[in-house]
């Protein structure tokens, strides 16, 4: 299971964390750009390939420019963006490309295949990963009952949804009406 994972730095403890492992691969999620050369050195230093999520860096445009700027000063591995104008540049400068969707409904997936398609993204990193825990942690915390909705369209997916303590489920699929 640990090979499936990829550690996502958003904090310096987390960088620090991460170096004290055997992880070979990382995201680095949030950065300003005026700590990156330090940080990149020290993802170097200990061997860490790293894709820089180009949307959250700060103090750089989050555009195909910027993106451009990363890839020739801090050689990371790779990029993560939600742009496709950021992915192209990404892949004509020949670094892997990770294309973050968010999926929200079954319209936003339907958006989201025909961008990838069109896109060719390396990988795509899809958003929300796990709707269920989403539910159960929501009614653990807050006590408001819980409507489920957005993909779902098969009676187990409607079944793990009121398991994952979901009061209803919204779906646009009439065959499960």
């Amino acid at each position: 299971m640990k090979s499936h994972i990829l550690p996502a730095i958003r904090e310096m403890k987390d960088l620090e964390k991460l170096t004290k492992t055997d992880y070979k691969k990382c995201v680095l999620l949030d950065a300003h750009i005026g700590h990156l050369q330090g940080i990149m050195s020290l993802l170097a230093q200990h061997q860490l390939e790293t894709y820089i999520h180009v949307d959250l860096m700060r103090g750089i445009a989050h555009d195909e420019y910027g993106c451009e700027y990363i890839i020739q000063k801090f050689k990371p591995a790779g990029i993560v963006s939600t742009k496709p104008k950021v992915i192209k540049k990404a892949k004509s400068l020949k670094v892997a490309t990770i294309l973050r969707i968010f999926v929200i409904d079954s319209h936003a997936l339907s958006r989201s295949i025909a961008l990838i398609k069109q896109v060719q993204p390396d990988y795509v990193e899809a958003l929300p990963g796990v709707a269920s825990k989403v539910v159960s942690k929501i009614n653990e915390e807050t006590n408001i009952p819980v409507i489920a909705g957005g993909l779902i369209d098969q009676e187990q997916e409607v079944e793990a949804a009121i398991s994952s303590g979901a009061e209803y489920i919204t779906t646009s699929n009439q065959s499960l009406w």
